[in-house]
């Protein structure tokens, strides 16, 4: 049996249905209050789950506050612990984006060792696992197999923070998630190729208007992060999960229709 089917109902059906949103607080975000704040407004504007530091303590606060599953994200396998202990749902190794300013780079190799002692400590546990986007798009699609072989049950994609667009607008957005759009695009293929049925989130760069394009380029769900939390009012911080939140449900009937 999947490890995915011992998730929480409303993840659990997300995943089936192909309409899960991820908000994101941040991996280097400890902050309790902008994390409550995130949190809070997550769940009021429909998202499916929140992704969070991995901290026990922000993970028992949120727990007292709203329902909403958690995913807690970090690349230091041995903290995992205490936030499944905590009530955590799911784990993922990255986001990467909050490394990448100081310089730091994950090579395959390095997630690969990653992932297979994380599932080594943790056997039980549904498992996410960010695909670097640095790699060229096919070197990105072998390593998304790879973790697959090493025990992931979740890929998901990044690269909001290559993206340099130089339009504004619309077109602006849709340079600003072509990165990550890409990377869906190419690991949907080549999992098709060799019968995989893996679940893919596309995350990072994403807007309103590129989430119909990830769903199209073969993602199960989405992940979006600082579209919600560079806001400062709550109010705001609600209007824009469920801008999105809409989004995510047009893309899944317009599936529903070409099918």
């Amino acid at each position: 049996m999947s490890r995915i089917s011992n998730l929480p109902f409303p993840l659990r059906e997300a995943f089936a249905n192909q309409s899960l949103l991820k908000v994101i607080s941040g991996l280097n975000n400890f902050d309790a209050i902008s994390v409550s704040q995130v949190a809070k407004a997550a769940q009021a504007g429909g998202a499916t789950l929140l992704d969070m530091a991995c901290d026990s303590g922000l993970v028992q606060m949120v727990k007292r506050q709203v329902q909403i599953p958690i995913c807690v994200s970090a690349v230091e396998p041995s903290l995992f612990g205490e936030c499944i202990e905590a009530g955590a749902s799911m784990i993922e190794i990255g986001n990467y984006d909050s490394f990448y300013s100081q310089g730091r780079v994950f090579e395959a190799e390095e997630v690969l060792s990653l992932t297979r002692e994380t599932r080594s400590l943790y056997p039980n546990v549904v498992l996410s696992v960010t695909v670097p986007h640095f790699l060229p798009l096919h070197c990105q699609s072998a390593l998304a197999l790879e973790l697959v072989d090493c025990g992931a049950d979740v890929i998901q994609t990044e690269g909001g923070t290559s993206a340099s667009p130089l339009s504004p607008g619309t077109l602006g957005l849709i340079e600003k998630a072509s990165p990550t759009l890409a990377s869906v695009f190419d690991i949907s293929q080549t999992f098709q190729q060799h019968g995989l049925t893996v679940p893919l989130i596309c995350s990072s760069g994403l807007s309103s208007v590129t989430i119909p394009l990830a769903y199209a380029s073969g993602a199960c769900g989405v992940g979006v992060g600082s579209a919600i939390n560079r806001l400062t009012n709550q109010i705001e911080m609600i209007a824009m999960v469920r801008t999105l939140e809409a989004s995510v449900m047009n893309s899944r009937h317009l599936s529903q229709v070409s099918n």
